[in-house]
């Protein structure tokens, strides 16, 4: 079964071959809309807020606070493409940061070992989402929320509901707190992550074949690509970029505690929904989920300085997120109507004349 499907909708140059700039302007707006209303907002805030908001400390809050749904963004949209989804994310960040402290205070490894081990530990949790989707046959919103809920569990048996506290190495720190050209190092860490990933998928064979997958996964078997093998690839990638956001986070934090963690999943699945609706529209894409999250960080900070109330944030993002999927299903709709028009090629009916 699949939970989702990957349709892209960005009109080629073909399509806007011998347009008006108005019929231009009205296929391209679907496309980069979300980046104008980004543009827009943030022009928005920086008049109504000009003494806080335009300026480098608060930008150095939104990367320091947004790096982690970054992140989570990027590990969600990867089975995204493959049409399957991924709420294992969520629930692992948990345990995930959590193991990061406990293996260095309570068993006394070296900050790179205990990163490598929380590292594998994701990668093989996605390995586990993989088996049970596509080995087990399990719809992967049923497998993943499965698997998410037993790791939380495993985080609540581990720490007995304490935190988990002691002396961290300077080296595992500096992952997190370091400063590069004035701005965090972690938004650097998420600009390079894009970068590969935008590579990957748009350049290189094994993106295509990921696309090929969440458009039509039996079309996509018949033409030799290994499905069940790339869908697994899909959920490994998922779980260890879901690792690296939990030791980035226990070096944020500094203490690890189970509840602390849930509340990363919606925002990191709003902007890779919200991903899916712009650059590419019906069809998850890099560029497009960064543009989610910069839209989301944005708008909740800009709300925040306004003086907005504490369930603001919560609210924003669910509003978002059940915007962001009506406006992806109608991609997906209208993306199904062409396919399905475009292959008859017949022509329009003319009025027969009347003898």
């Amino acid at each position: 079964m699949q939970s989702i499907q990957s349709n892209a909708l960005e009109p080629t140059k073909s399509d806007l071959r011998g347009l008006s700039t108005g019929d231009r302007l009205k296929r391209l707006l679907p496309v980069y809309g979300l980046v104008i209303l980004t543009v827009l907002l943030i022009l928005f805030f920086s008049v109504l807020l000009p003494d806080t908001f335009p300026t480098v400390l608060n930008l150095r809050s939104i990367i320091a606070n947004k790096t982690i749904i970054a992140i989570l963004s990027l590990a969600a949209m990867i089975p995204m493409a493959c049409g399957r989804i991924d709420l294992t994310i969520g629930y692992g960040i948990v345990l995930w940061h959590i193991l990061a402290i406990s293996l260095q205070t309570m068993f006394g490894l070296p900050w790179p070992v205990a990163v490598v081990i929380v590292l594998a530990l994701g990668a093989l949790t996605g390995l586990l989402n993989g088996v049970l989707v596509e080995i087990a046959r399990i719809d992967s919103f049923i497998a993943t929320l499965g698997t998410g809920t037993v790791i939380y569990a495993i985080a609540l048996w581990h720490t007995g509901g304490r935190q988990v506290v002691g002396v961290l190495p300077e080296g595992f720190l500096a992952l997190n707190g370091t400063m590069l050209f004035g701005l965090p190092i972690t938004g650097y860490y998420v600009l390079a992550l894009a970068l590969v990933m935008w590579i990957v998928l748009e350049y290189l064979p094994i993106g295509r074949y990921v696309y090929a997958i969440g458009a039509n996964p039996k079309a996509a078997a018949l033409n030799g690509i290994p499905v069940r093998r790339f869908v697994v690839g899909a959920f490994i990638t998922s779980g260890l970029l879901s690792a690296l956001a939990g030791v980035l986070l226990a070096s944020r934090l500094r203490i690890g505690q189970a509840s602390v963690g849930l509340e990363y999943l919606l925002p990191a699945l709003v902007g890779a929904f919200l991903g899916s609706t712009t650059i590419k529209p019906g069809r998850v894409n890099v560029w497009g989920t960064m543009i989610g999250v910069i839209i989301l960080a944005v708008g909740i900070a800009g709300i925040q300085q306004f003086g907005g109330s504490f369930f603001v944030e919560p609210l924003f993002n669910g509003v978002t997120l059940l915007v962001a999927i009506g406006i992806a299903g109608y991609a997906q709709r209208r993306r199904g109507a062409i396919g399905a028009i475009k292959p008859l090629g017949l022509p329009p009916k003319t009025p027969e004349k009347s003898s």
